[in-house]
């Protein structure tokens, strides 16, 4: 039966349009998104650019105006580079803000439309019922049996309810709290109900928005990894700068060329200046969150993706997380006998003898029905009924007997189609049926007691009864009718059938599962069996947990795997006692008790279809489909980030000791310069997409989920990571070096000696970045494994560079002679050498990592 009269029109698209335009969005403050002048006016403020102008403004000082062009065009091929990078992770950012926009269902024309909650405006109408975020402050004009959560605005947990005013032209906004007010907030949740109600406010204008003004001066603390970074990134700019400052001093005095002594000083800033680590830490950590989306995680707090791969410890509820928070209809108990009626197991029609009990459930649900249980049994009623008089489609709905605190039964009365019959359908707790029908003493505890076999088994029960009635004045209470007892219906919430292959793979790496459910513990222990949970260490239920002292607590915490019987207050008590064991917890929750533990855990994952704002707002993630083993994809995720992001890290200074190195050795060695700004910045082109793209979007490594969790103290910048990065590093210098020395010491002259130094430096680069995709696969191997973007950077690599060997003025530009076969030979030689030098380092690395945890 729809609340939405025929004669409401709402608003006109173009009005809408034009108060969207006038008022803005609907949201809460945010940071805005970067458009294009933006991100070129932070890029230009990048201490790389600034070399990179510094030293083209002195060339054009020393007269030399062709460099100092080409080095404006790397200047805009830099930018251009930069601009792509953030913009993907701009859209990366949209793509999650659009995934996080609330829907909302609204009158326009006339006519029903579903929008984002975005683009709500005043005056809107919107269409409310059960189960409904509200999207904006609003004014309800008609509203049935209409309860509303307003926890997340006044901290109080039980549900208001809400009557209609009566005129849709309300105005005047009252604060929110208590029984009885014609208003509803933005921001909260419909329990019960349905209603229309006119918007009075939208955005910063909103309650809700109101506390959100707030959260604009919050500021997280910095990660681990964020910390480690920062500080690399001054111990490299403090040795780089040291470093400059001497070589300006040693070349303006051996040489008497101060000018070009700072210039030297300046290309060797640009060789050393590591400002590729906090870009690619940003560029992984957007599109690491993107590509959380994908498997329905909604990242909330960038460090979390990467502290996933340290997780020892899952804690989740039973209810939607692991269980599918869709009840079903499993049993029928009537005349004393019991009948299986399981998705599995129902054929498509049912006995004659089970009809009526089935019948009358269906007609005790609501029409447009909402509750889990209501929808379970429709379901059942719609696939073994079908094709039956049972089913009462022509019959009339004309009034309901709500739920009360006296007596937890409804009931429903229906027409018959010729206006002359009423029939009415009860369902509730047994006790409560029971009740209804006035059993004799006897019947009540055969009754009861079947009941109570049915909950030990973990299933909820409800009791069904039916009664007719010939006149037209309805009683105005239940017990006013003449009920007949049914039979008992027995819903269970079946497990995903994805989870216990989860909780396998959990298993597999190192990862234990905690389940904690309000459930009893009979429920707790079914679902646990199938699921896969480890039940050898028992159950400890929420008096049981009240009753323990802490020490004793964290004793049991380490065998215990099943909590039941749990409020959501004791989740907090849980969570601390796991932390100090020394695990790193990552914590589920939905409601709004839920938000302490959320924060005390080491990762919070609130429930996106279930949860409540306030725990989505402590979470560090939120569940879009508040399935368990989307959780364990965002483990897997946050693996490989991890695992790309330290790949990316020890190629960035890998190839920093080859470049910083020829850069700064010439000089004391009284050689000619082998590389210029024009080099480095050439290098750049190669280096910023290698880092941020290329290993960001390189697949996991093999077996990822059956390794322990790292440490969760583990660095970024491990002696032994870095000493590897170094060591190649330091292969690729040496290489370099030899060539140039020989080559120049040969008589070859100075533009061949650096051509070949320099094309020998490209190749070794490409080489190190391909045999860096892996820490356990060989190049050969890892080669196989699909990644375009490489072979992108890899071919436009040694397009460019061709084209700076053989197109003269580019050749004459970088200082280069013409190279010859045997000189492209020698090149591709080093090339080979350096990845063999790196895969040597490589497996090195590997033995010594395995003989460290061996022993």
């Amino acid at each position: 039966m729809s609340l939405v009269p025929d004669t409401i029109a709402g608003l006109s698209g173009q009005e809408a349009a034009k108060r969207l335009r006038e008022g803005g969005f609907n949201e809460l403050p945010s940071s805005k998104p970067k458009n294009l002048l933006r991100i070129a006016g932070e890029i230009l403020r990048e201490p790389m650019l600034l070399l990179l102008v510094a030293c083209s403004a002195i060339y054009f000082l020393l007269g030399d105006v062709r460099e100092a062009l080409v080095l404006s065009v790397f200047v805009n091929l830099v930018i251009g580079i930069e601009i792509y990078q953030q913009r993907k992770t701009e859209r990366a950012l949209e793509a999650l803000r659009d995934l996080s926009s609330p829907r909302a269902l609204v009158i326009r024309d006339g006519h029903r439309q579903r929008i984002a909650g975005r683009e709500v405006v005043p005056g809107d109408i919107l269409v409310l019922s059960e189960g409904d975020r509200v999207p904006a402050d609003a004014a309800l004009f008609s509203a049935t049996n209409l309860a509303v959560d307003e926890s997340l605005l006044t901290g109080e947990s039980v549900p208001v309810r809400k009557q209609a005013e009566g005129s849709s032209m309300t105005s005047g906004l009252e604060p929110p709290g208590g029984d009885d007010l014609p208003f509803v907030y933005s921001g909260t949740l419909m329990v019960h109900g349905a209603g229309m109600a006119r918007v009075l406010a939208t955005g910063l204008g909103t309650e809700l928005g109101k506390i959100g003004k707030t959260l604009q001066n919050v500021v997280s603390e910095p990660s681990l990894v964020q910390r480690d970074t920062r500080r690399v990134v001054r111990v490299m700019a403090a040795a780089g700068l040291s470093l400059c400052a001497l070589l300006a001093v040693i070349y303006g005095i051996t040489r008497g060329d101060w000018l070009r002594g700072f210039l030297a000083a300046l290309t060797m800033a640009m060789s050393v200046l590591p400002e590729e680590l906090p870009v690619v830490l940003t560029v992984f950590m957007a599109l690491g969150a993107w590509r959380m989306s994908r498997v329905r995680v909604l990242t909330r707090n960038m460090p979390a993706i990467e502290m996933l791969g340290a997780a020892t410890v899952l804690c989740v509820d039973k209810t939607g997380t692991l269980t599918r928070n869709q009840m079903e209809v499993t049993r029928l108990f009537a005349g004393g006998e019991l009948l299986d009626v399981s998705a599995a197991t129902t054929p498509a029609a049912l006995p004659e003898e089970w009809h009526d009990l089935l019948e009358f459930a269906m007609l005790s649900t609501q029409v447009e029905a909402h509750d889990p249980m209501d929808l379970a049994i429709q379901r059942l009623g719609e696939r073994t009924l079908s094709g039956t008089e049972h089913l009462h489609a022509d019959w009339s709905l004309v009034r309901q007997y709500p739920l009360a605190q006296h007596l937890l039964a409804i009931s429903q009365v229906w027409r018959s189609p010729d206006g002359t019959d009423y029939i009415i359908a009860a369902k509730g707790a047994p006790e409560a049926i029971a009740d209804l029908c006035h059993l004799p003493e006897g019947q009540v505890m055969g009754v009861l007691a079947a009941a109570t076999g049915l909950a030990s088994e973990g299933l909820r029960v409800l009791g069904v009864a039916r009664s007719h009635f010939s006149s037209q004045n309805l009683p105005g209470d239940q017990h006013d009718f003449t009920f007949e007892l049914l039979g008992l219906i027995a819903l269970a919430d079946p497990l995903r059938p994805a989870v216990p292959d989860a909780v396998r793979e959990c298993r597999e790496a190192g990862i234990r599962v905690v389940m904690i459910t309000g459930d009893y513990a009979e429920t707790a222990r079914s679902i646990a069996r199938g699921a896969g949970l480890d039940q050898s260490a028992g159950i400890i239920t929420g008096p049981e947990l009240n009753a323990m002292s802490p020490s004793t607590l964290r004793e049991r915490i380490r065998e215990i795997s099943i909590f039941a019987r749990a409020v959501p207050e004791q989740k907090l008590r849980l969570v601390e006692a796991l932390k100090a064991d020394g695990e790193i917890v990552a914590m589920t929750g939905d409601g709004v008790n839920d938000a302490p533990a959320l924060q005390a855990a080491n990762i919070g994952i609130a429930m996106g279809a279930r949860g409540t704002d306030v725990a989505r707002e402590a979470a560090d993630l939120v569940l879009l489909d508040d399935d368990f083993s989307s959780i364990v994809k965002a483990v897997r995720m946050g693996r490989r980030v991890f695992d790309n992001l330290k790949k990316a890290m020890a190629y960035i200074i890998a190839i920093h000791v080859p470049i910083a190195g020829l850069s700064f050795l010439p000089v004391l060695l009284g050689w000619p310069l082998i590389l210029g700004p024009v080099h480095i910045a050439f290098l750049e082109l190669i280096i910023d997409p290698s880092c941020s793209i290329v290993f960001e979007a390189e697949s996991e490594e093999a077996g990822i989920m059956r390794r322990r969790p790292r440490p969760s103290t583990e660095s970024l910048f491990q002696r032994r990571f870095v000493g590897m990065s170094i060591l190649q590093g330091a292969g690729m210098l040496a290489i370099s070096l030899a060539i140039f020395a020989v080559a120049y010491s040969r008589g070859q002259g100075e533009a061949d000696a650096r051509a070949l130094t320099f094309s020998a430096l490209v190749l070794m680069n490409l080489a190190l970045i391909a045999t860096s995709r892996s820490r356990t696969l060989n190049v050969w191997k890892s080669l196989r494994q699909p990644n375009p973007a490489m072979w992108w950077v890899t071919g436009s690599a040694l397009v460019l560079l061709a084209l700076v060997l053989y197109v003269p003025w580019l050749r004459s530009l970088f200082h280069f002679s013409t190279l010859h076969s045997g000189d492209i030979a020698l090149c591709l030689g080093a090339g080979v050498a350096g990845g063999a030098w790196f895969e040597a380092v490589k497996r090195f690395s590997q033995n010594a990592g395995r003989g460290a945890t061996s022993g």
